[in-house]
């Protein structure tokens, strides 16, 4: 894809974002980030490797010396179920058609942004229900990396929260890395150059959401309900985008 200098700014702040929300959240930078890169052009395959390569990243350097706050114990238990899901999702991404990923997760954002526009909390008290979602959170991984809330939904209910956040990372370095492998098998064009540019204007956004994260965390519901509202007339514009030039 060739960018003018306006979008490339615009691009370079939409990172900057992404990599805010990873930390500041601890999950969330794809599903908040996608819609917008879709909007400047392009298509989930072409963004989903350079935001793969910045999780990679910044969830390794965050990981170095946070093993010991890691639920090695859970990740295990939950692995069965995502990572077949995972892997169905990462086939359908690679062999659908452009427009009916957009379409995707467009559709899957604006599920995401009504529950928090309305305070509605996926939650997983049942057996059977932790198991659908981890499923559903994996399939959906596999085709936008827009997974996240329901796979946090789970693990929320099932780990300290001073474990949350590390043991998060692991899951979304586990996942990202069988993405990125599914990418190199089938010769997905891969801009490395692009990518590691990008990386110092994601910092930016991944330091100050370090710096925030427990003050987001204490105004969850507003910072989400703000988001939500901000997200549905993005995929507003997107979806509308994908109908008339198609």
């Amino acid at each position: 894809m060739a960018f003018t200098p306006i979008e490339i700014v615009f691009i370079s702040l939409i990172f900057v974002w992404i990599g805010f929300v990873r930390t500041g959240l601890g999950f969330g930078g794809a599903v908040l980030g996608l819609p917008l890169l879709m909007l400047v052009g392009g298509s989930p395959i072409n963004w989903l490797p350079i935001i793969g390569i910045h999780l990679l990243f910044f969830s390794g350097i965050a990981l170095i010396n946070a093993t010991k706050r890691i639920d090695w114990s859970y990740l295990k238990q939950s692995l069965p179920w995502i990572l077949p899901a995972k892997i169905v999702g990462v086939v359908g991404l690679i062999s659908l058609p452009p427009t009916v990923m957009i379409v995707i997760v467009y559709l899957i954002t604006s599920f995401y942004a009504l529950t928090w526009i309305l305070n509605f909390q996926i939650s997983s008290r049942e057996g059977w229900v932790s198991r659908l979602l981890l499923i559903l959170g994996g399939y959906i991984s596999g085709t936008s990396l827009n997974g996240a809330p329901l796979l946090v939904a789970v693990y929320m209910q099932n780990i300290d929260v001073k474990r949350l956040r590390n043991t998060l990372f692991v899951l979304w370095f586990l996942l990202v890395m069988i993405k990125m492998s599914a990418f190199l098998i089938v010769d997905v064009y891969i801009n490395w150059k692009f990518s590691l540019m990008l990386i110092p204007i994601a910092a930016l956004g991944h330091i100050v959401g370090l710096k925030v994260h427990d003050r987001i965390i204490e105004n969850n519901t507003q910072f989400k309900r703000w988001m939500g509202s901000a997200l549905i007339l993005i995929c507003a514009a997107g979806l509308s985008k994908v109908l008339i030039y198609t």
